[in-house]
């Protein structure tokens, strides 16, 4: 008897502590919530509004794009270069799986110069892919952050 009492007591102890021992939230992903553009003199910018800052950015001219999960190509009507941005350790769905970006994965973008095409290429595991169409391949173009609000900026210029 003694015995299922020491073991009882244990567990209470056990219980006790991981009933009030705070847990450790897991850290959500920052979310994707708007595309906007707009033409700047010389380039044309793309705005990624975002609820914090991916952990890095890989970035890479290709001459086609496809859905990172299912593989089946996207079109990119006018655009004969595209630049892929890819963020890692970002997502434009929250923890649930519900979209936190509810705009268009593909448009076309007629009020820029040097940017015709905007599109989502991927949205898996933390992985958030864009593509931007451009028609001249002497383009220049550079990607970075900003926060305050967090953002990713993507300019395309002549």
């Amino acid at each position: 008897m003694m015995k299922y009492r020491r073991l009882a007591a244990v567990l209470v102890a056990v219980l006790t502590v991981f009933t009030f021992m705070p847990m450790a939230s897991a850290q959500s992903t920052p979310t994707l919530s708007n595309i906007r553009t707009g033409q700047h003199a010389g380039f044309s910018r793309v705005v990624l509004d975002m609820s914090g800052l991916p952990t890095e950015h890989r970035v890479r001219e290709v001459t086609s794009v496809a859905d990172c999960g299912s593989g089946n190509p996207i079109s990119m009507p006018g655009s004969t270069e595209i630049l892929h941005v890819v963020l890692i350790g970002a997502a434009a769905h929250d923890d649930n799986g519900n979209p936190t970006y509810t705009g268009s994965r593909n448009f076309a973008t007629p009020g820029l110069t040097n940017v015709n095409r905007v599109a989502l290429t991927c949205d898996f595991e933390a992985t958030l892919g864009i593509a931007v169409g451009y028609g001249n391949p002497n383009s220049w173009h550079r990607v970075f952050t900003l926060t305050n609000p967090n953002r990713v900026v993507i300019d395309v210029g002549l």
